[in-house]
């Protein structure tokens, strides 16, 4: 009996362990935090390249008036307000090269004020 309650004491650690091992679950990956200036006619950065399945977080700021941020075909959508932090999250699902452009009138040249969001496999 002092045999078995030996072992089983040894093994208690090594099998609290393993139950542990088999019930944590592996943590979220992080946000990717990608920061976006707005200014007449430009956002900097134009192109934004971000990876399938990774979190990411647009911080937009405008450097000059209220702008817009509109990227149609992966439904995001914000204003860009002066003195304030605009912010989207998403998780990019598919690969591909998705246009945006500001979406509220700037003046001449707003026309052009347009990037593109790249998602890599």
């Amino acid at each position: 009996m002092k045999r078995a309650a030996l072992l089983a004491l040894a093994l208690a650690p090594v099998l609290a362990l393993g139950l542990a091992a088999c019930t944590a679950r592996a943590a979220p990956p992080a946000e990717r935090v990608v920061h976006v200036t707005a200014r007449k006619f430009e956002y900097t950065p134009s192109e934004i390249r971000v990876k399938k399945g990774e979190p990411v977080v647009l911080e937009f700021e405008s450097l000059d008036r209220k702008h817009g941020f509109d990227a149609p075909d992966l439904g995001l959508s914000t204003e860009i307000v002066p003195g304030t932090t605009s912010r989207l999250r998403f998780v990019p699902a598919t690969p591909g090269r998705f246009p945006f452009h500001c979406s509220v009138f700037c003046g001449e040249g707003h026309e052009g004020m347009t990037g593109e969001i790249v998602v890599e496999p």
